[in-house]
């Protein structure tokens, strides 16, 4: 069996349909289902039982087996809070620290391979984002309490007894993505604007870029899934990696691509906010090295490539 946690979630049910695909059902899927609105990103999928947080959390703390689940192959650990403007420390360490060292702790006494999320978040504001500790500048909790667990698993790296994964996401997009509201892509975004609207939306210029011209590493779901997969099929490689294309691409080769699937509509750029200076990242873009060492050797989609293959993929939802 394999558990996801965060499995409702944007990626986590990514990567439950990236397993059905191999034709693997027997998944323990868990989350926090409080917003019922996330189940409609699995009503599609195939598994074999559900936990919520807290029952999984009881359950790991207390050291129990989950002896009705059968034998565990792996765990990828996707749940949390995701929220960047949530400054309630203690819940958010709760949430996202507490929780994994809990897991990873249980997983480690089992022998059980770990994959994790991390977040390029950890970076700050940059300017490099290179997986060590003198590129590690958090500005919110959200982004403390990833970099917190990416701390102890360095720390205790020597003492592992099976693979470790953390995965360092940049700008991700994709499907299964509604559910975040405001915290939605870009992409996602601008196709409803234009839907609405008949324009997108941008920022104007700032931090020395111009309007729309602020780059992000942004990286397709199917992409993610498949760095993920690749990790579950080499137990051997263990680490924490970035997971981006390695390729800066603009908020302006996001809104062509978008513009160029609906075949209409206009950009407009609004005036910077002012609660966004000195917050807000003009510039992400991974440095993939490491994961190129590691063995990973598929290409990643470009913006071009990707929003097309996202925006059908809402087309065709919307039209079922």
């Amino acid at each position: 069996m394999i558990i996801v946690t965060g499995a409702a979630g944007f990626i986590g049910s990514n990567i439950v349909a990236g397993l059905n695909k191999r034709g693997i059902t027997d998944i323990l899927l868990v989350d926090d289902l409080a917003d019922g609105h996330k189940c409609l990103n699995l009503a599609d999928l195939d598994f074999s039982d559900y936990l919520e947080y807290d029952d999984l959390l009881g359950r790991v703390e207390r050291d129990e087996p989950l002896i009705d689940h059968g034998e565990i192959e792996a765990v990828f650990h996707q749940g949390a809070c995701s929220d960047t403007t949530e400054w309630d420390g203690r819940y958010v360490m709760d949430r996202n620290f507490r929780y994994s060292k809990s897991l990873y702790r249980w997983c480690m006494k089992r022998g059980v391979a770990f994959l994790y999320a991390s977040s390029a978040s950890v970076y700050g504001m940059g300017p490099t984002f290179v997986e060590h500790r003198d590129a590690e500048t958090p500005l919110n909790m959200y982004a403390f309490s990833k970099l917190a667990f990416d701390q102890y698993i360095r720390a205790n790296a020597e003492r592992a007894t099976s693979q470790v994964v953390g995965l360092r996401y940049f700008n991700v997009y994709g499907p299964r993505e509604a559910h975040k509201g405001r915290m939605a892509s870009v992409a996602s975004h601008f196709s409803a604007q234009i839907a609405e609207h008949g324009e997108c939306r941008l920022f104007a210029g700032s931090d020395g870029y111009g309007d729309g011209e602020q780059r992000r590493d942004f990286i397709h779901v199917d992409d993610v899934v498949a760095v993920n997969l690749w990790l579950l099929d080499n137990p051997g490689v263990s680490g924490i990696f970035n997971c981006g294309t390695g390729a800066a691409q603009s908020f302006n080769d996001v809104a062509a691509a978008v513009l160029t699937w609906h075949g209409r509509g206009s950009k407009r750029y609004i005036d910077f906010p002012e609660s966004l200076v000195g917050h807000y990242q003009s510039y992400t873009q991974a440095d993939i090295r490491l994961l190129r060492e590691a063995g990973y050797p598929h290409p990643f989609l470009t913006v071009e490539q990707g929003v097309p293959r996202y925006l059908e993929w809402l087309a065709a939802r919307e039209s079922q």
